[in-house]
């Protein structure tokens, strides 16, 4: 099932022109390495107005790619991943070099770097600022290191680039994704200035469309030839991926893409190959490659709006973007007996059957979804798909034990939400057989999602048993009562798959980006959110304001204001 691989470009950009384009990023790499810490900064600064004045066109244009309404509130989808995102990753990214050029670390204060009860040390990375409080009031993200690390091992790892006397700097290459708008330039930023790198981003033929406001929000460092956008298809990327300019590779896409670049086409050869540790690509490769994201439902005394809740949030996980997310929640694991389940699934049920069908609008939806859905008749199909859509599916039931479900092993990437049961007499029982189900079960080591109800945290034994999930879990990020799309729109915590991947097993994905107060050690993101939240969050697919939302947080990401709070805070309220 290749996914961004199978798209075809309708503009490759000249081999001639590549090279060109190569030869002077070279020509660029020591002058970009060597720059100060506050010439950086100020670089980045100066993309600020760039973006903001190319936010409009840029989700304009994404709201025809994706057949969106801009007077819906799914609109918004494109303001907060979109624009966004990447303005916040680029003033972040400002404000920590600045901090760095006057302090001599990137923050955060070391207060925030500590151990925990278990002697782990942890970073937490948000909130870090008032407005951070007052717009994600109880959200927390801490990033939980490798263990055996010192706090003081921790500050001293920091910002790696930044401690060489004289760096060399390269060139790197981004294979950029297709289904986000902003992962192509934050992953941009991450090799540039977190890695110290001059970049060359080549954009997926899904959303090529993007380069020409790409180019005017970067357009800083563009112009003094640091940063490039191109775009092509398969030929371009490996044309890119061989050449003797690049220095090192990151892809955001599908596993088999990654190991066709790696270890060539599958066979006898490949397997030589992977056998005698022999990879076709000798350069260094980062990765972000997808998952079955988990949702694990802990039983407990939940009211009946806390399900509703509950439904909202796992609807939003599947709905956003029309479930072509790395992180979109796939498969939910209940447990059996639990007198909730079924009055949990009827409510998300029910609320998947007001959404309308989205267009399905990322290459070889159609045909994973026949071999994933097609006639099973367990499939659940809701909303009136029209042409060019696909309904959302639901597969609740599926057999734990069936160790041949192709639902357990392949990210579907598509509107396709499932649910298994597990036996267990009560939370600690669940939660140790939840992740044991996750770690030995389910493709992909990028995100998961664990939902427990306070009162049941509260019980004996259980904040234990919750704690050794979450250590345990084999992912990059997880989710307490939240979506892990959110590790993804903070950008403070790094974003990544979890460290277990390896070359020849790659998961989910290898290395981090995003990460601004630049870690080294990372094991895991914990993001940590009331189970219910009021009012609703912007990136509900309930939230009936969140496409006026939108222009109004990429404003407070564009220019960080108290005062800007009670519009939001106001707008929020009517949805």
């Amino acid at each position: 099932m290749e996914m961004s691989a199978s798209a075809h470009s309708t503009a490759d950009t000249p081999t001639a022109h590549l090279d060109e384009l190569l030869t002077g990023l070279r020509a660029k790499a020591l002058e970009f390495a060597r720059l100060s810490v506050s010439a950086r900064a100020a670089l980045l600064r100066a993309c600020l107005p760039c973006i903001r004045a190319q936010a409009r066109p840029w989700v304009e244009a994404a709201f025809a790619a994706k057949a969106l309404d801009p007077k819906l509130p799914q609109s918004s989808e494109e303001w907060l991943a979109g624009p966004m995102a990447t303005m916040r990753n680029t003033r972040l990214l400002a404000e920590n070099l600045e901090r760095l050029a006057t302090t001599g670390n990137p923050g955060p204060d070391d207060a925030k770097i500590r151990l925990d009860e278990h002697g782990r040390a942890v970073v937490e990375v948000f909130p870090n600022t008032l407005i951070d409080n007052l717009l994600y009031g109880g959200f927390t993200a801490t990033v939980r290191m490798k263990a055996g690390m010192t706090p003081a091992e921790v500050r001293k790892a920091q910002g790696a680039f930044y401690k060489q006397s004289e760096p060399k700097g390269g060139v790197s290459l981004v294979l950029g994704a297709g289904n986000v708008a902003s992962i192509p330039p934050m992953d941009a930023l991450y090799k540039m200035f977190v890695d110290g790198n001059v970049c060359l981003v080549k954009l997926n033929p899904v959303n090529e469309y993007l380069e020409e406001f790409l180019d005017k929000a970067f357009a800083p460092l563009v112009e003094k030839g640091y940063l490039q956008f191109v775009k092509g298809g398969t030929e371009v990327g490996t044309y890119l991926v061989n050449h003797p300019e690049v220095d090192d590779v990151h892809i955001t896409g599908s596993d088999r893409t990654h190991d066709l670049i790696v270890w060539g086409p599958a066979g006898p050869e490949r397997e030589r190959r992977m056998r005698e540790d022999d990879p076709v690509l000798k350069k260094a490769i980062t990765s972000e490659l997808g998952c079955v994201t988990p949702v694990m439902i802990t039983p407990g005394p939940y009211s009946d709006s806390e399900l509703a809740f509950i439904a909202q949030n796992i609807a939003t996980m599947m709905v956003n973007n029309a479930s072509c997310n790395c992180n979109a929640g796939k498969m939910m694991i209940t447990a059996k007996g639990w007198s909730g389940r079924e009055k949990l699934l009827g409510l998300i049920k029910s609320e998947l059957a007001t959404q309308k069908p989205r267009k399905a609008y990322y290459p070889g939806a159609f045909e994973r979804y026949a071999a994933l859905a097609g006639d099973r008749p367990e499939a659940v199909k809701l909303g009136d798909a029209k042409e060019g859509e696909l309904p959302w599916t639901l597969m609740f039931g599926l057999d734990s034990a069936n160790r041949d479900e192709d639902l357990f092993i392949t990210e579907p990437f598509c509107p396709i939400l499932s649910e298994t049961s597990l036996e267990a007499a009560d939370a600690v029982a669940f939660l140790k057989a939840a992740t044991a189900f996750c770690n030995d079960r389910l493709w992909g080591t990028l995100s998961a999602v664990l939902l427990i109800h306070p009162k049941t945290e509260r019980e004996p034994g259980v904040a234990e048993a919750l704690y050794e999930a979450v250590d345990t879990l084999r992912y990059g990020a997880v989710g307490i009562n939240q979506w892990t799309g959110l590790v993804y729109g903070l950008v403070t915590p790094p974003w990544g798959a979890h460290p277990s991947s390896t070359l020849k097993n790659v998961q989910g994905g290898l290395g981090w980006v995003h990460n601004t107060f630049m870690l080294e050690g990372i094991e895991k993101v914990v993001l940590r959110g009331p189970l219910t939240v009021f009012p609703k969050p912007p990136w509900f697919v309930t939230s009936k304001t969140a496409h006026e939302l939108g222009p109004r947080l990429v404003e407070m990401e564009y220019e960080p204001s108290v005062l800007k709070v009670p519009g939001i805070a106001i707008t929020a309220l009517r949805g």
